[in-house]
């Protein structure tokens, strides 16, 4: 199944492969689809029975298309990452590096500051309650975000949003099953871009985890999480309670959503490039310069 630029394999007896600038999927030994491979944002793997070409897992990592292999829970088991994507990778590195711990903190209070006005326009968008409470949490955000205020603003948005019964958890189903999905599909296109600026992904803002080897990258998914959140809220609305095939379609397609930035209107592939391009921005000028959908989302997909 194809989805604006993402390529999910959700069924077992597939093999992929690569064939003059192709991928070639293969399905009970016949061909089933040819892609262009520099067409492609990124593969999700779901399907436990599916098989891969060395020379296609090459191809892939030659262009920083990362394939993205998934648990049950259809979250992110593992990720293909490319060992040089970028030719300043190195001096991107240091620019890392030396960040200081100020403006780490700075550009993370930024992050934070953008995720809950975004989960804040969600709700004034779905006529839910606390919008302008979750405004004025944005607005105490602090530098680093000492008291915690993305938990804080959270705990009001789930319950909202979803209802009083519903509890954000990664390993159960229904509901947040989707969200994993969509976050899945998300984090593929922010591992896209941070590859491609050359930013080394498991030196983060924020996250600290030593088992997460994407600690850069689930930092820059933050302020779009929004958007999954109300493509799920959406589909629930239509009867859907599950990661079936019509919502990893739609999920799948979150690349195309049109997203207010400050400057104008674009898409969320380009607006997460332009975010991450403004991360090196920042970095380089040492201070903070980010590009964020700061005025929400328009909900309509292209």
């Amino acid at each position: 199944m194809t989805a604006g630029r993402i390529l999910d394999i959700a069924e077992d007896d597939i093999h992929l492969s690569a064939e003059r600038g192709f991928l070639i999927v293969t399905k009970g030994g016949r061909e089933a689809a040819r892609l262009p491979l520099d067409q492609l944002d990124a593969v999700i793997v779901h399907a436990h029975g599916a098989s891969y070409s060395n020379s296609l897992l090459v191809r892939l990592a030659e262009r920083g298309c990362p394939v993205v292999f998934c648990g049950n829970n259809h979250a992110p088991a593992g990720v293909m990452w490319s060992v040089e994507s970028h030719h300043q990778q190195s001096g991107r590195f240091d620019l890392q590096l030396a960040a200081t711990v100020p403006l780490q903190k700075r550009l993370w209070q930024e992050i934070v500051r953008a995720k809950i006005r975004g989960q804040a326009e969600m709700l004034r968008r779905n006529e839910k309650p606390h919008h302008d409470a979750l405004l004025s949490i944005a607005g105490y955000v602090k530098s680093g975000d000492p008291e915690n205020h993305e938990a804080q603003a959270a705990r009001r948005y789930w319950k909202a949003f979803f209802g009083p019964d519903f509890v954000r958890d990664q390993s159960l189903p229904g509901l947040n099953g989707m969200l994993n999905y969509g976050y899945t599909v998300l984090r593929a296109l922010v591992a896209r871009q941070v590859m491609a600026s050359g930013l080394f992904p498991g030196m983060g803002l924020y996250h600290r985890n030593k088992n997460n080897a994407l600690r850069l990258v689930d930092d820059l998914m933050e302020p779009f999480r929004p958007l999954v959140d109300h493509e799920v809220y959406r589909l629930s609305l239509a009867g859907h309670q599950s990661v079936e095939r019509d919502v990893k379609l739609a999920l799948a397609s979150i690349g195309n959503y049109p997203v207010s930035l400050p400057m104008g209107e674009t898409d969320l592939s380009v607006a997460v490039e332009m975010f991450v391009r403004s991360l090196v921005s920042s970095l380089e000028a040492g201070q903070v310069s980010l590009v964020v959908p700061e005025f929400g989302f328009r909900l309509e997909a292209t």
